[in-house]
Formats: C-alpha cells, structure tokens, sequence
C-alpha cells in the first residue's frame, strides 16, 4: 500500500539530499528493504529532489518512468562561470551580469557534457573530465524546454523553474546564459509524481496513473500472466502502451499489434 515500509514491490519516492550519487541512494534503499532495487532517472550528487526508486517486480517498469518530463527549480550564480557547470567545478567570478536572462524553451539541441555518464569511445564521459580532457565530438541531442520560468532575481543570483524532457541537461541550458551556472538544483516532480509525497511508496497501477487503462477480466488476466495475447479493443491505439488492470491490480503493460494486446511487462506472472 502507498506508504507501506513493508512493500515488496512499488515505487518509492526518495528525497535526494546533496552530495550522494544516485547509485549511493539504491545502495542504500537495496540494504534497507532486500530485494531488487532499481531506479528511472539520476540526479548529478550537488543536486536534490525526486528520485524514483523501483522495488521488487516494479523494476520492470522503469522504461515507462524514464521518458516522463522533469520539473526543477534551479538557483543560477550570475556574473560565475564554473568549469562544469555546476558548484563542483572550477569557480571564476567574471562580473559581467547577464543582461537578458530569458533560457530557450522549445526544441533545442544540447552537446552532452563532460560531466555526463554518457560513453563515447567505450569510456563514461565524466572519467574523461576527471582527467582534464576535452572531448569536442560529444553527442548532440535534441531535447525540449516545456517551460523557463524565472521566478526570481537580483544582481548576483536568478531562480528558475523548469520543465523539460527527459534527457535535458538543465546545467547546460543555464550556461546559454554565458556567464552563469547552477548553483543549485531540485527536482520537484517526475510526470505528474511531486515531491511532496517523498517517502511513500506508491503501487505500480498509481505509478503508472499516465497512461491509459484498459479493464480485463479474470480469463485475459490469466492469459496475460503466461505471456498470451488477448483479443484487443479495435478502438485502441497502435503501438500505445497500455495498463491492463484486473480489480484493483496491475497486471501487465501491453500494445496493441493488430487485432490483439501484447504484454511488453507482467508484473503479475502465472506459471
């Protein structure tokens, strides 16, 4: 049950303190409960806020949490730049205040950091940076900027809140700015998942609210749970993933392909 310490399989949603990778918080989550422990999203170690931690059989879920749009609110140290982008990097006050501090929003294309865990050449980019190398043929990505809000200013800080895609590198689009870098970051929501529920372990169906649902009875749950297709709605969309609940119970994520559903994941298996 949402909440329930003793859930075997769910979602948890951890607040991120500063200073702690990602893999240290499913380390730590994975001695705490046992079990398989995942996770659908990093957050870099000087950054808080959401993150959302898989549990048990919801680990198979994770490709449908990972493409969810990110919120943040983000603090920029204007008039700094920061060799990484961020306060772990090499600091150089420059005092030269951007005068328009409006960030792109919409589709933009971003250079993978240095920083980033993103491998090129069979080697993590960050490993790369550490070494005080450059790597001028990094991946180009397209991303997209829901929104910037800046919510706040004076002359040596902004705050920003920001909605974007996932794979967006929110350090990089602050440095659009010129002189200027994340200070801080905070992650507040995952999809329609907000912060202000941090603790709480959610089922897969409430984790999975976003998409669609479609009721099956208790013959195409079976079915489904040996890995069976069932006859599918001719109404549905093609290719759309698609929650398939039996009561109040998760019982697969499937597509349709032609005239039936075909489970991608089952998370309540027979056999």
């Amino acid at each position: 049950m949402p909440g329930g310490a003793s859930s075997a399989s769910g979602v948890l949603l951890y607040d991120k303190p500063a200073g702690v990778t990602s893999h240290d918080i499913v380390a730590k989550v994975r001695r705490d409960r046992g079990g398989k422990v995942g996770h659908a999203g990093t957050l870099d170690p000087f950054a808080t806020g959401l993150l959302t931690i898989l549990l048990g059989r919801a680990t198979r879920l994770q490709r449908y949490l990972l493409d969810l749009p990110k919120t943040y609110v983000a603090t920029v140290r204007l008039g700094w730049r920061s060799s990484t982008g961020d306060p772990d990097g090499e600091l150089e006050q420059t005092g030269r205040v951007p005068e328009d501090l409006r960030l792109p929003v919409g589709k933009i294309m971003q250079k993978v950091p240095m920083t980033s865990a993103v491998k090129v050449k069979g080697e993590r980019l960050y490993k790369r940076a550490h070494r005080g190398e450059e790597d001028e043929d990094r991946p180009v990505r397209e991303v997209t900027v829901h929104r910037a809000d800046l919510l706040e200013s004076d002359d040596s800080r902004a705050v920003y809140e920001i909605e974007c895609s996932s794979g967006t590198y929110v350090r990089t689009l602050i440095e659009t700015l010129d002189d200027a870098y994340c200070e801080a970051l905070r992650r507040t929501a995952v999809g329609p998942l907000g912060l202000e529920r941090a603790g709480e372990v959610l089922e897969p169906l409430e984790a999975l609210s976003f998409l669609s649902q479609v009721r099956i009875d208790d013959g195409a749950a079976e079915a489904i749970g040996y890995g069976r297709r069932v006859p599918a709605d001719p109404g549905l969309a093609e290719g759309e993933p698609f929650a398939l609940v039996n009561g109040d119970n998760l019982i697969a994520v499937a597509v349709r392909v032609g005239e039936s559903l075909k489970p991608e994941v089952v998370l309540e298996p027979r056999g």
